[in-house]
């Protein structure tokens, strides 16, 4: 299975990417993932997938990378993956400061990732 990501840049994402992914095992829906932020300092952020309709649900799935052996793929909407702080109040906007976008991010196997939680759990 493949999985690809072609984001264009946008207002959630200064550049574009496209790129396809040799998907392992399937994809299963994530809120939070430990990731650098804008400064570079790794820490656990709340994680959407963005489209042209605002947020919607992000990704993650095993995937074999050609410089990495193997990774983790954080992917999202046709507009990227959003991000913010655990302890950010607001709601997803375009226009806040503490808040960014990536077309996807590759994270290494042992990154700490929250899913979403089923009704029966």
């Amino acid at each position: 299975m493949f999985v690809e990501v072609d984001v264009e840049a946008s207002s959630n994402c200064d550049y574009s990417l496209t790129r396809i992914f040799s998907a392992i095992g399937e994809r299963v829906p994530v809120i939070r993932a430990e990731v650098p932020d804008r400064r570079g300092i790794v820490d656990l952020h709340e994680i959407t997938g963005w489209s042209t309709s605002g947020p919607c649900q992000a990704y993650a799935i095993e995937v074999e990378d050609s410089g990495e052996g193997r990774a983790l793929l954080l992917y999202g909407g046709d507009d990227g993956i959003r991000l913010k702080p655990v302890d950010a109040s607001e709601e997803w906007s375009l226009d806040s400061n503490e808040q960014w976008g990536e077309p996807c991010l590759l994270l290494d196997l042992d990154a700490r990732i929250e899913l979403v939680q089923r009704a029966s759990e």
